[in-house]
C-alpha cells in the first residue's frame, strides 16, 4: 500500500513536471511566433517605404536630405537584429514623421492619390505593428511570469528557460516631432 502511494505521488510529480515543461515550450514558441510576425510587418513596411519616397521625390525635389535620411534609416533597420533593430526601427519612424511633415509643404503632393494611398497603407501597417508589439509583450509577460513563479520556476531553471525582453519604446519615439520649414 505504501509503495502504491509513493508511485502515485511520483506519477503526479512527473505529470506536473511534463505539463510545466510543455507549457513553457509552448509559451516560448508563441513568443518566437510573435517576434516573427513583427519581423514580417517590418519587412512589409520596409518594402513600402521606397514607393513612398519615390512618390514624394517627384514633388519635393528640394527635400533630398529628408528623403535620404528615410532611405538610410530603412536600410539600417533592415540590416540589424534584436534590440539594435528595435532602436533603428524607432529612428525610421522618426524619419517617416519628418517625411510627412515635409509633404505638408506640397499641396499637389498631398492631393496625389498615390501618395494618399501609400500614406494610408503605412498608417495601417503602423497600427498593425503596434498591435503585434502589444501581443508580443503580452506573450513575453506570460512566459516570464511562468518561469519566475514557483513551482514552474523549478522546471524553468532545470531546463534553462531564460527571461525574454519586452519591446520598449525608445526615447526618440517618446519625444514630440518638431516640424521646421
Amino acid at each position: 500500500m505504501v509503495v502504491l502511494i509513493i508511485l502515485l505521488v511520483v506519477a503526479i510529480i512527473l505529470l506536473w513536471a511534463v505539463s510545466s515543461y510543455n507549457s513553457l515550450v509552448k509559451l516560448r514558441n508563441k513568443g518566437d511566433e510573435a517576434e516573427a510576425g513583427i519581423d514580417a510587418h517590418l519587412k512589409e513596411r520596409a518594402d513600402l517605404i521606397p514607393n513612398l519616397v519615390e512618390t514624394v521625390k517627384g514633388y519635393a525635389v528640394h527635400e533630398e536630405e529628408t528623403l535620404d535620411s528615410v532611405i538610410k534609416a530603412r536600410n539600417r533597420a533592415s540590416s540589424l537584429e534584436g534590440a539594435e533593430r528595435i532602436k533603428a526601427e524607432g529612428e525610421l519612424s522618426g524619419a517617416l514623421n519628418n517625411l510627412f511633415a515635409v509633404a505638408e509643404n506640397y499641396p499637389d503632393l498631398k492631393a496625389n492619390q498615390n501618395f494618399i494611398d501609400l500614406q494610408e497603407e503605412l498608417a495601417r501597417l503602423e497600427a498593425t505593428l503596434a498591435n503585434a508589439r502589444k501581443y508580443y509583450n503580452a506573450v513575453v509577460r506570460e512566459y516570464n511570469d511562468r518561469i519566475m513563479v514557483f513551482p514552474s520556476s523549478l522546471i524553468a531553471s532545470l531546463f534553462h528557460f531564460g527571461k525574454r525582453n519586452y519591446i520598449e519604446i525608445n526615447e526618440i519615439d517618446r519625444e514630440r516631432v518638431s516640424v521646421r520649414f
